[in-house]
């Protein structure tokens, strides 16, 4: 079934100067008509100019408002498309929490570590089929950057937009960012949810066995990817134009460095049910991850409407021309007869 919709509706304002312009050319016509009465008789005066018709002034001011109207349609871009019927998916519903604290600009991880977890989740996301996608980022707070969608593209959008300035409050809040994350799945379903934790710090302060444990009791399966190496390293500082200007300090002067928790992320896992992978350089984790989640229980997902549109403005385009034409060479005098 064919649909009619307008890409720019705003634009369809100017048609309410086709009644303007319609009111203003009357008002023309009949200024001048009371001027010629002024010299005389119409009748008269008519005789007296040979070839003159009304009508085709009258012609002439259609063609030109229609010409304006074609235009203003052309402006709204109007498209027309198809509707395709209800395309229904079964799937999971994942939610990937990332870790964007200042920490992820180690380099010990090329580029960095929150560049390659980026990278690596575009691609986990290129994977996907028919399953929900949704987005958590965090750092001394946590934030739902992306609802569960089954929309791709706006999901890599998003994950686009994550830096190490996203989130205002420092530190790696890991419990709050997988309570905030069980609280964006379905809370009257126990299943079919997963969350792929992402990050590279440690976190004593939000308590995350415990959000481990409280997701578990919701049927949340967590994925845990830690970063970074349990050494630690320095994280490097840079200036609004990318530059590296030092590594971040403590009060007394000495340098910070980053560990990874990787006995914390493993007990996430394993309370949930699900497990923990330590990132490398074959950026094969989110690969193993999503194996396992192809062989959990599916459900049905939210059916959607996909519509494809193509554009029409140029027909208008061609009709406001064709009218423009037709009024520029459509002559106000008729030619003269030859008795």
């Amino acid at each position: 079934m064919d649909v009619l919709r307008f890409e720019h509706p705003y634009f369809l304002h100017g048609l309410w100067g086709v009644p303007l312009l319609a009111l203003f050319f009357v008002y023309v016509f009949r200024q001048k008509e009371n001027l010629l009465k002024r010299f005389g008789h119409l009748d008269i005066l008519r005789k007296l100019m040979p070839g003159y018709s009304k009508e085709r002034a009258v012609w002439k001011t259609v063609l030109f408002i229609l010409a304006y109207a074609s235009f203003v349609v052309a402006l709204a871009n109007p498209q027309i498309g198809t509707k395709l019927e209800e395309v229904k998916r079964e799937g999971v519903d994942i939610i990937i929490a990332l870790d964007v604290s200042l920490s992820m600009q180690a380099e010990d991880i090329a580029p960095n570590r929150l560049e390659k977890a980026k990278h690596e989740i575009a691609r986990f996301i290129d994977m996907l089929q028919g399953d929900r996608i949704g987005l958590v980022a965090f750092a001394g707070m946590s934030h739902v950057l992306c609802p569960l969608t089954l929309d791709y593209s706006a999901a890599k959008l998003f994950l686009n937009m994550m830096a190490t300035d996203l989130i205002p409050q420092p530190g790696t809040a890991i419990g709050s960012a997988i309570r905030r994350a069980a609280k964006a799945f379905n809370r009257k379903e126990h299943k079919h949810k997963v969350l792929i934790l992402i990050t590279d710090g440690e976190d004593h302060e939000t308590k995350p066995v415990e959000a481990a444990e409280e997701a578990a009791k919701e049927g949340v399966k967590i994925y845990t990817i830690g970063l970074g190496s349990e050494q630690g390293v320095p994280i490097p500082l840079y200036d609004r134009y990318g530059n590296r200007i030092g590594f971040k300090k403590d009060r007394e002067g000495n340098v910070v460095t980053t560990k990874l928790d990787a006995a914390t992320l493993q007990k996430i896992a394993y309370i949930t049910g699900g497990k923990y992978y330590i990132s490398s350089a074959g950026e094969t984790e989110l690969e193993d991850i999503f194996d396992e989640i192809n062989k959990l229980e599916k459900k049905e997902l939210t059916s959607r409407q996909f519509s494809q549109y193509e554009s029409r403005f140029q027909i208008f385009i061609g009709l406001g021309l064709i009218f423009l034409l037709l009024e520029t060479f459509l002559p106000v005098r008729k030619k003269k007869e030859n008795y």
